[in-house]
């Protein structure tokens, strides 16, 4: 755990905002980002952040991320790479959004990553267990191979298929 985490609420967020003390960062992936962010953030996605892409401009670096644990990854890596002044915005983007506070939203970006995983899963997972059932028991396999999948990835903070559907055109553009 990160002893030099601070968290600031999304109050104090929007007045450094206004006060044009802060370098916002999203840390999630394009495709998120592309579909809904905070007006004015960057986008820096944990998975090839470095502390030289953030370089000191503003008083203080906030991150954030939907849920937060992104943003903590994320925080600890700048704070061991010497970065000063690293918040994490308290309960991520749903926290800025109950506050009442704008984001920009995309309409036509694509579906989250990992509603993305979750229909490909569970479309295999399906598909298996169909064709197990009335072609042969060996699809049953796939099925095997899935859930071991998401269990893995449960196991190990990591995701495969995810990393794989990232890497697809429509997931790589930007809003």
């Amino acid at each position: 755990m990160t002893n030099n985490l601070t968290e600031i609420d999304a109050i104090t967020l929007k007045q450094w905002i206004e006060e044009n003390t802060v370098l916002l960062i999203d840390v999630r992936e394009a495709a998120e980002y592309a579909a809904e962010h905070i007006p004015d953030a960057k986008l820096l996605p944990l998975s090839n952040l470095t502390a030289d892409q953030v370089t000191p401009q503003c008083e203080n670096i906030v991150l954030y991320c939907r849920s937060g644990n992104r943003s903590h990854q994320a925080v600890q890596k700048l704070v061991d790479a010497g970065v000063n002044n690293v918040y994490q915005l308290q309960g991520g983007l749903p926290t800025w959004k109950a506050a009442g506070l704008p984001t920009k939203v995309n309409l036509s970006a694509p579906i989250s990553l990992m509603r993305q995983v979750q229909i490909v899963a569970g479309s295999l997972v399906f598909l298996g267990t169909v064709l197990g059932a009335f072609v042969s028991p060996w699809f049953l396999i796939l099925s095997g191979f899935v859930g071991g999948g998401l269990v893995f990835a449960g196991v190990t903070n990591t995701c495969a298929m995810g990393n794989l559907l990232a890497k697809l055109p429509y997931n790589r553009r930007m809003a």
